[in-house]
């Protein structure tokens, strides 16, 4: 597994052009058009990159994009891969992993995710503050690769409180409302019915969605810094608004690109 993520990263590497990239993105289920937004420099095919594994998922566009944004040199994942779509745990993560041995600290993760907070509206962006892990394999299980991070790492700040403040300043100045919550990690593809988005709830979830966990775990394994954010999609405010498809969420999301583009360009911009 190292050789493989050095020899990803030594693909990439040749780039960068003696840049330097602290900064990664990863850009969820219609999301990612953000990528417009960034002054590309490179933009390298999934396909290409020795190891890395390709996007399955109608929305993902799956390339990896170097360029600027909001002031900083980014790296931007124009498109996730799923433990639904039949990758390991270890596939999933992978891009992290390489991220990280590219330089990267801070890492910016997007999703699309259903409502479970009966208050929250369509369309709405939370700032996730913390997460539940329902997948049914960790991605740190196995033997653990001590020059990558320890065998049990804490996850007790997972997302960055001084990213999610940093957040909070640009959202006030911007005009842009957001909600906070707990975004729950389930391994899909279906999306959930009536009876587990109750359960959900009463675990303690506001959110839910079949990507990020992975992601932030095998990121703060490495200890690099991180901040998520999900587009609502759908309520559970009514039977009939719990209802969604994947074309209405990729609407949802690029409805809502705008503000998050924004957003995200405005907390980078602060860092």
């Amino acid at each position: 597994m190292l050789e493989k993520i050095k020899n990803s990263a030594a693909y990439i590497s040749r780039f960068l052009e003696g840049e330097k990239y602290t900064i990664g993105i990863i850009l969820g289920t219609g999301l990612g058009d953000l990528g417009k937004s960034i002054e590309i420099v490179h933009a390298i095919p999934y396909a290409a990159i020795p190891h890395f594994p390709v996007s399955t998922v109608q929305g993902h566009k799956g390339n990896l994009l170097l360029g600027r944004f909001g002031g900083k040199n980014v790296i931007a994942m124009q498109g996730r891969f799923h433990f639904y779509e039949g990758y390991s745990m270890q596939d999933v993560t992978f891009p992290v992993r390489v991220l990280h041995q590219l330089g990267i600290k801070q890492l910016f993760v997007s999703n699309a995710a259903g409502g479970v907070n009966t208050s929250y509206l369509v369309g709405d962006l939370m700032v996730i503050t913390d997460h539940i892990n329902l997948f049914p394999e960790h991605p740190l299980r196995g033997k653990n690769m001590d020059e990558l991070g320890p065998r049990f790492p804490g996850m007790t700040d997972a997302y960055s409180p001084r990213i999610r403040q940093i957040a909070d300043e640009c959202a006030a100045r911007l005009g842009i409302k957001l909600q906070y919550g707990v975004y729950a990690g389930l391994q899909g593809p279906s999306f959930e019915t009536p009876a587990e988005y109750n359960w959900i709830r009463v675990i303690g979830g506001d959110a839910v969605g079949m990507s990020t966990v992975p992601e932030i775990i095998v990121a703060r394994h490495m200890n690099m810094e991180c901040f998520g954010m999900s587009v609502i999609t759908n309520s559970t405010a009514s039977p009939e608004l719990i209802k969604t498809d994947h074309t209405e969420v990729q609407d949802i999301g690029n409805t809502a690109q705008p503000r998050m583009t924004a957003l995200f360009r405005e907390i980078i911009n602060n860092l």
